[in-house]
């Protein structure tokens, strides 16, 4: 599925919510002191909230989805990436939610490699101090 303005839009408005007490909610353009104080504590300048859901936008089965993002996370941590799980959601609950994981401390190019090696539109890439951003991958 192409990343039509329509798509990059609901990207823009989702929830991506890392798992906890309480829950972590990364909004794109919005700084968020708690993400930042997460980064701190893992000595980490930089995230990045991937999901290996749904490639390309289609929606693929719950079991195909569970498999990859437990490859993403297996991945991640392989290559030395502390991983937080989570999932996507939309706020007006038009679509599923997707799980994905926040990689701690991955560089922008390496997320960039990843988002497209799970056949992702997007991905969120987080720098400390700064907004959530919205990366369109352009697969």
């Amino acid at each position: 599925m192409p990343t039509t303005p329509e798509l990059i839009a609901a990207y823009e408005k989702a929830l991506y919510v890392v798992f906890g007490k309480p829950e972590l909610v990364i909004r794109i353009g919005e700084p968020n002191p708690d993400l930042d104080e997460l980064l701190e504590a893992e000595g980490a300048e930089t995230a990045a909230y991937i999901t290996a859901a749904n490639p390309g936008g289609v929606t693929t089965s719950a079991w195909k989805n569970e498999i990859a993002n437990a490859a993403l996370v297996e991945t991640q941590t392989k290559a030395g990436y502390r991983c937080f799980e989570g999932e996507g959601r939309d706020p007006e609950g038009r679509w599923k939610p997707e799980r994905s994981a926040l990689v701690v401390g991955i560089p922008r190019a390496d997320a960039e490699s990843v988002g497209r090696a799970f056949g992702q539109n997007a991905i969120v890439f987080v720098e400390r101090g700064r907004a959530p951003e919205l990366v369109v991958l352009g697969t």
